[in-house]
């Protein structure tokens, strides 16, 4: 809950495959937080390989990015 707070972070929660891409497409996410109870260790591992293998978009996203940080 807190690790936005810290500077340069940029977590995002994944609870599927979908939200683990986006994060990575729109919102260059460098974090990812998947929940313990809520998904099987196959089903996590899936979310991870597709987080990491998803690049940043850039673009109007870029853009984005550069309002948040300090």
């Amino acid at each position: 809950m807190v690790a936005n707070k810290v500077p340069g972070i940029r977590c995002a929660l994944g609870w599927n495959e979908q939200t683990a891409k986006w994060s990575r497409l729109h919102n260059d996410a460098n974090l990812l937080a998947l929940g313990q109870r809520t998904m099987d260790e196959a089903t996590a591992l899936l979310i991870v390989r597709v987080w990491l293998e998803t690049p940043f978009e850039g673009g109007r996203h870029g853009q984005r990015i550069q309002q948040i940080e300090p």
